[in-house]
């Protein structure tokens, strides 16, 4: 799929991290952090995101343990992708996203961001990183 705009989510309860990217360029960059915790709000703002970037698939980090073990946020996840794929009508990719809140919570520390700021902004960066592991693995699969 040349030139496509990729959405990515970073799937929690109380807050989704949102990130975007193309494949002509191949980077993902984070873009917000959803704080709905009522799911009409949520998907409302989804809606709007989705108006606004008309992106042509979308990707949800599936969350795992780190044995890669399901457990129930795994299964919020994929009702969550589900949801989006019925309700949009695009393809969803899920991606293991094992330690990217970790690593996001690393990055921006590296970079000083720490409490309220760093938390406010983890989200939306994990949702890049999880991105980011797909657009490369495209990559590299177009490659051979």
């Amino acid at each position: 799929m040349p030139d496509a705009t990729i959405l990515a989510f970073d799937f929690g309860r109380k807050r989704i991290g949102v990130a975007i990217g193309t494949t002509i360029i191949g980077q993902a960059r984070a873009l917000t952090t959803l704080i709905a915790e009522r799911r009409e709000n949520r998907e409302a703002e989804i809606t709007a995101l989705i108006r606004e970037w008309q992106p042509q698939e979308l990707v949800v980090g599936l969350p795992v343990h780190i044995d890669g073990k399901e457990h129930e946020m795994t299964q919020n996840a994929r009702a969550f992708a589900a949801w989006l794929e019925e309700r949009f009508l695009l393809p969803v990719r899920l991606i293991d996203e094992r330690l990217t809140t970790q690593v996001a919570q690393s990055l921006l520390e590296e970079n000083g961001v720490y409490g309220e700021k760093a938390r406010a902004v983890r989200d939306a960066v994990a949702a890049q990183i999880i991105l980011q592991a797909y657009l490369d693995e495209r990559e590299t699969n177009e490659l051979f």
